[in-house]
């Protein structure tokens, strides 16, 4: 049977941009990027009976993020060749979003999957829901399997809320838990993203006392970029001293802000000179990096609607 070699050093994002560049002709010999998503704001504005909380957000995709490379085998196994340190490849998201797969289609196919993982786990940024999606994407593509976009969804929200979004395939403002979405028209920015050396959980930040749970809900079609504030950014700076430092420094050269339950902050500039001048002023423990807003994933188009 083939085997999956090590995905690529290669960033996925070079052949696929905010400027218009985009991949057509997708194969097995892809590398498949898995995008980040930054949460322009995130408002807690209630919470349901089952114990999920309602949502309000602003996704955007950026181009920077995991590239994946899926490789076929001659038997119906699924095979992650790349396992993450602690997680367990039946747990991975992308071996279960795999499986969904098989099982929804009866399809009779195995693959190898090959992650070269540039996000952080715990940040924020989307990461492994990003693997994801992008493994529903490419295999219902590489696999011919036909199901629409709307089905590759509601398979991804079996696996986390933010799964749908990077299916959607194009900016959007959610509500519910994260997966009623509407599609947003972004201005062109450059964003600089600093990582934090620790991992946050979702389940603590969400079970915090102290969350605020009961911001007044905005109208979506009256939401402008730049309006709102993360709720869940309090809860975390005051529990993790290294997101309120990074997120200070930032904030002394723009507007910065949490991305999803963090650990990652981020601050939006006009263009990339902007956000080069802050870059190269970095304390030495830091780590970050600057990437372009797309206007939708590099994979929207494998998907018809």
């Amino acid at each position: 049977m083939t085997t999956a070699s090590a995905a690529p050093a290669v960033s996925p994002f070079s052949a696929s941009s905010s400027a218009g560049r985009e991949v057509t002709d997708w194969t097995w010999e892809s590398v498949y990027p898995a995008p980040a998503k930054l949460n322009l704001f995130l408002h807690v504005v209630g919470r349901r009976a089952d114990g999920y909380h309602c949502l309000q957000t602003a996704f955007r995709f950026v181009g920077h993020g995991d590239g994946l490379r899926f490789t076929p085998r001659d038997d119906e196994q699924l095979r992650l060749v790349t396992p993450l340190p602690g997680v367990p490849p039946e747990r991975d998201l992308t071996i279960r979003a795999a499986r969904l797969l098989q099982a929804e289609t009866g399809c009779r196919r195995g693959v190898d999957i090959a992650v070269d993982k540039r996000l952080p786990m715990g940040g924020g940024l989307g990461g492994g829901s990003s693997d994801a999606a992008t493994t529903l994407l490419a295999l219902n593509h590489l696999w011919q399997l036909g199901l629409s976009r709307q089905r590759l969804q509601e398979i991804g929200l079996a696996l986390g809320a933010d799964v749908p979004v990077f299916v959607f395939g194009e900016n959007a403002f959610a509500e519910g838990v994260g997966e009623e979405l509407r599609p947003l028209s972004l201005p062109p920015a450059c964003y600089l993203v600093i990582e934090s050396p620790v991992e946050v959980p979702t389940a603590l930040v969400f079970s915090a006392p102290d969350l605020v749970r009961d911001t007044p809900p905005l109208a979506p079609a009256a939401w402008q970029p730049g309006e709102g504030h993360n709720d869940l950014e309090a809860v975390v700076v005051a529990r993790f001293p290294a997101v309120a430092e990074r997120l200070t420094w930032l904030s002394g050269f723009a507007r910065a802000r949490m991305t999803g339950s963090g650990a990652c902050v981020f601050a939006e500039f006009a263009d990339r000179a902007q956000a080069e001048v802050v870059w190269r002023q970095m304390p030495a423990h830091f780590s970050g990096w600057l990437a372009d807003g797309l206007s939708r994933h590099p994979l929207h188009a494998l998907v018809e609607g």
